[in-house]
This record gives C-alpha cells, structure tokens and sequence, in this order.
C-alpha cells in the first residue's frame, strides 16, 4: 500500500466515523473524487448525504457550498451573473455558488429544466460561459446532487442527457439497528465530542495530495481479459438478447461509451481504495449497478411488468462470462 493510499484509507475512516452506517455512501464519493467525476444521490431525507460532502469538504482543503434547488430558481443563481458599477460604469462578473470544490444540489429535481440545464456546461466542460467570458472552475470540483424519491409532486424529472453527466447515480438505503443506535447517540453528544477532537487533531489533505493520487489510479494495472469483460458488460446492455433472450424486450437504450469509460474509471477507483495495484473482476461488478442504473432505459413492456433497472443490470452480470 502506497503512502498517497494510506492517507485515504485514513481519511475513508474518518468519514465513516462521522457517517454511520454509510459505509457505501462514503466510498463512493472517494471513488468520484478520485475518477474526477460527479455523483447523484438518491434517498429518502435524514440519510445524513449532505452531512456525508460536507464532512469531506472539512477533511480536505477545499471549500464547500449548498444549493437549495427550488422552483424559483434562475440559471445565474446557479452559475452567477454580470453586476452593473455606477462608478466606472462597467459589468463585473459576480461568480456563482458552482464556483466552489465540492458542491451539493440538493434536491436537484425539484427546479425546473432550465436550471438543471445550467449545470450542463460546469459538470461536462468545468467551465462557466456568461456573456462572450468563459470562467474555469476549480481544478478540483465535484458536483453531488440529491433526489428525494418520495415525493414526485411539483418535481421535474432530470433529462437523460443530465443523468448521463453524473459518474454514479447511488442509491442510499436506511442504516441497520445497531448504526441506528450509534447514530442516536451520536446526536446526544456522547460520540461527537471524540470526533470532534480527532478533528482537529487531523490535518486536512491539500488538493495536491488528490491530484497525485488520482495519477496514481491511472496507472492501476487492468488485464486485457478484464478489459474486455467490462466492455462485454457495457454490450451486453445494448444487445441483452446475446446473453439472455427474456431481456430483449425489457431495454429500450442501453449504456453509451460514456458509461465505458466510467465504468473503468470507477473500477480502478475501487481498487486503489482497497489498497491495490490491479483491478479484479469483483472491483467491476461491485460498481457497475452504480454507473449504470441510469444510463440505461427500460421498455414500457419491462416497467408494466415490474422491472426494476438494477434488476436487469444483476441478470446481465450473472450471464456474461466472467474471465
């Protein structure tokens, strides 16, 4: 284990001090941090995922920022806008709340298209245009943005081309009875008080530390044979028939070369983490749901009958030879 992967192990223990029973939650926003991509977040209120990118955000050098997404919210409120100045009688950019490392769009389906839309250009290109100026932004920037899946009055469903931006769309579950437990006495101070001082007794990584590790998963060695598999899981989501006739008329889109490429990404990601220099088969197929559940789009006939995208996507895994 390579020094850059102790400090993450490190900070993966942190975080999930701090993040009870989020075990999954919290590896996945590692894996996006360290694949340089985005996530979206699903899950029913009180699951502790703002708390989860904030903590990160106190545990790295890098600022953090919420966006409350409501129906009334503007594109500029997102990505800023030009300010009038009477005094030399000029615009100057006022830069928006995207402007920030570590972003979270909370409740992302509750604001209309146009506002998701302005997310686009910053999550695809890490750039802002306003006007003729195009302004970058953070080198290190990663975007988490929430749904709540409970409520689908006066909400607008993100567009496939916005789902397709996101790394990994993850799905956070209830904790068990004994994290419940912790997390009750969590909230009466009788554990926070630790954490807190392990805190400030941890000095937060700089930025520097996760570009050389994000170098450091680029050079994660994967097989040929592996290679090939993956890409074979990708196919299989655009010809199921090849694998599995009954799948046939169940998918209507499968995964683009997008979804490849995160695929591998998020694979290599895994497998730093767990403090390796080669990514295993179990390192694909633990992921693979996560980046592609909405990537793919089922058939009317598929959701008449009950399917469920990760349904289809664990019937994939087990037909698709594993080398």
């Amino acid at each position: 284990m390579s020094q850059l992967q102790q400090q993450f192990s490190k900070l993966q223990q942190h975080l999930n001090e701090a993040i009870i029973g989020q075990a999954q939650l919290t590896e996945r926003i590692l894996i996006a941090l360290l694949a340089n991509g985005h996530l979206l977040v699903e899950g029913a209120p009180g699951l502790a995922k703002t708390r989860a990118i904030r903590i990160v955000g106190d545990l790295l050098e890098c600022d953090f920022h919420r966006i409350q997404f409501t129906p009334d919210l503007l594109p500029a409120d997102i990505t800023g806008t030009e300010i009038y100045r009477p005094q030399d009688v000029s615009f100057h950019f006022q830069k928006g709340p995207v402007f920030h490392n570590l972003v979270l769009a909370d409740e992302i389906n509750r604001a209309p298209a146009k506002v998701q839309s302005a997310l686009l250009e910053a999550m695809g290109e890490r750039q802002v245009t306003v006007g003729r100026e195009t302004y970058l932004l953070p080198e290190l920037f990663l975007v988490m943005a929430t749904q709540n899946p409970l409520e689908q009055e006066g909400t607008y469903p993100l567009p496939e081309a916005q789902l397709d931006r996101f790394l990994m769309l993850v799905l956070v579950d209830y904790p068990q009875a004994e994290d419940e437990l912790r997390i009750l006495q969590l909230a009466r101070q009788e554990t926070d008080q630790n954490f807190s001082k392990q805190r400030k007794s941890y000095s937060p990584l700089p930025q520097e530390v996760v570009f050389a590790a994000r170098q450091e998963v680029l050079s994660i060695y994967i097989a040929p044979e592996l290679e090939r598999y993956l890409v074979e899981l990708i196919l299989a989501t655009r010809k199921p028939q090849r694998y599995l006739p009954e799948l046939a008329s169940k998918l209507q889109v499968g995964a683009s070369p997008r979804g490849t490429i995160a695929l591998d990404a998020c694979a290599r990601s895994r497998a730093w983490l767990q403090g390796r220099d080669f990514v295993s088969p179990d390192d694909v197929q633990e992921i693979y749901a996560d980046v592609l559940r909405h990537r793919i789009l089922l058939s009317y006939e598929a959701e008449a009958d009950g399917w469920t995208a990760d349904q289809v996507l664990q019937k994939l895994l087990q037909h698709v030879p594993v080398p």
